[in-house]
């Protein structure tokens, strides 16, 4: 870990979030835990605009990118623009399906979260000249061209197929632990956060995008927030009944390959890094990220 990366982990906001993977505590399983209460309160203390973010610098950056650069920096930005957008869609049902009002109120702010983080997403593009699209729909059409179809069965298959069912059932209380398995565990906890670690550490050192770089951590920031809720709900569902704890690790196996497929861009040969580092770096991060979340919440992970 490099030390600009280990500055961003370390600092007070990001360590607030007691999202489990920032804690060295979290190895031996243990980790103090936010309230829904406490996290929804954190998220009022955590807001951000992002109109107010200065993209000029990033704008001439990007300019003077090669093209094949531009066009491998281009996976990981449509990964997230494109994820964000699909996410934001599918929180409706999970909100509602969610037992309690705490928990409620606070997927509630993040579904505001996800908005913001598209926001920022198209407005990064726009102002920065990445597409030719003039509007955020043409925006989203224009670079999805980029996924891979392993991004489209995590989203639109495993996770799309779970939240349509708490939709029609939103009592269905073991589709909730699978949803937020694979939202908050697979899909924000192992891919997002550690394509943004790498990302955002990739142009800290070359001292690019910097823009960019502001508006990102600010998304970190707040994807571990929500990851942190999800090792709270998971934990406290895996305790209440085993057929939980069994809905968990049945779904990080079923979506253990697709969530492989994501991490690796279709134009990926061996031996190639991404942002600075190999593949296999990048599945080292991700599997001990999910490694110390499932220890807190009271399980083993799955082998990589």
């Amino acid at each position: 870990m490099t030390d600009s990366a280990t500055t961003r982990t370390e600092r007070e906001d990001f360590q607030a979030t007691t999202d489990p993977a920032l804690l060295e505590s979290a190895d031996r399983g243990d980790a103090n835990l936010l309230s829904y209460q406490k996290l929804y309160e954190l998220w009022e203390r955590q807001q951000w605009r992002t109109q107010d973010i200065d993209f000029s610098q990033d704008r001439e950056d990007w300019q003077n990118f090669p093209d094949d650069e531009k066009f491998q920096r281009m996976y990981g930005l449509s990964s997230f623009f494109i994820g964000e957008q699909k996410v934001a869609e599918e929180l409706g049902p999970m909100m509602r399906a969610a037992p309690t009002e705490e928990m409620r109120i606070f997927l509630c702010t993040q579904i505001a979260d996800e908005a913001r983080h598209v926001a920022f997403f198209n407005r990064f593009y726009e102002e920065v000249g990445v597409l030719e699209s003039t509007n955020l729909q043409d925006r989203l059409k224009e670079t999805s061209e980029h996924l891979n179809p392993k991004f489209h069965d995590l989203f639109d298959d495993m996770l799309h197929t779970r939240v349509a069912k708490l939709a029609r059932d939103p009592d269905d209380l073991e589709t909730l632990v699978e949803a937020v398995t694979l939202y908050h565990m697979v899909i924000e906890g192992m891919l997002a956060l550690t394509g943004q670690h790498f990302i955002i550490t990739y142009n800290e050192e070359n001292g690019t995008l910097p823009g960019f770089v502001e508006g990102f951590n600010n998304v970190a920031r707040d994807e571990h927030r929500h990851v942190a809720f999800g090792a709270r709900f998971l934990r406290e569902m895996a305790k209440a009944d085993p057929k939980y704890m069994e809905a968990i690790q049945r779904t990080l196996i079923e979506s253990g390959p697709a969530a492989d497929g994501v991490l690796t861009p279709p134009w990926y040969e061996e031996g190639m890094d991404l942002f600075g580092v190999s593949i296999e770096e990048t599945r080292e991060f991700a599997m001990k990220a999910l490694g110390r979340r499932m220890k807190v919440i009271g399980l083993a992970a799955p082998a990589a």
